[in-house]
């Protein structure tokens, strides 16, 4: 009589039935009851009097721990709650204001309220101060004006990285703090 060579085992998701390496295994039945350590194979025709599978939930611990469940609706719960986890975290984006050393008090006030918007939504604000022709020659305003926004936002925010010159910008890196 010639056998049949076993299927590949599952490439994603827990090992189940047949699958399962470890000879002796700890069992949790489908109502949640502790039924000791048992042989893997003892198990699994346990599990499918019961109509279910022999999923392995915890296999580093000693013997492995395995449940008896619907392996598909195992698999569609892990894949749900991990889409949800997906869903539910911020990235964290880069936003980036721009000014000139010679703004002035309205243009900076609409900048800040902008900036402060971004920080208390998680982003981090990149503030970028523009030089154009001799005004380059007169770094120290643009200095002052960065370290007025940082000042301005210390309550909510932290400088990443302070100001410092990139050809004819000057950038600053705010954070939430």
């Amino acid at each position: 009589m010639m056998r049949r060579p076993m299927q590949a085992p599952p490439m994603n998701g827990p090992r189940f039935n047949e699958w399962i390496q470890s000879p002796k295994v700890r069992v949790i039945d489908h109502e949640g009851e502790n039924l000791g350590v048992m042989y893997t194979r003892e198990a699994m025709e346990q599990a499918r009097e019961v109509g279910l599978d022999l999923v392995e939930v915890s296999p580093n611990a000693d013997p492995p721990v395995a449940k008896f469940l619907d392996v598909g609706k195992f698999k569609y719960e892990a894949q749900k709650k991990a889409n949800l986890a997906r869903k539910s975290q911020k990235t964290q984006e880069i936003k980036e204001i721009k000014m000139r050393p010679n703004i002035d008090d309205h243009d900076y006030d609409t900048k800040m309220k902008k900036v402060v918007e971004f920080i208390e939504e998680g982003d981090k604000v990149k503030v970028t101060m523009r030089f154009r022709g001799r005004e380059l020659s007169h770094g120290q305003l643009g200095m002052n004006v960065l370290q007025r926004v940082a000042e301005q936002v210390q309550d909510v925010a932290k400088v990443e990285a302070y100001p410092r010159m990139e050809g004819r910008q000057m950038l600053m890196v705010l954070a939430p703090k």
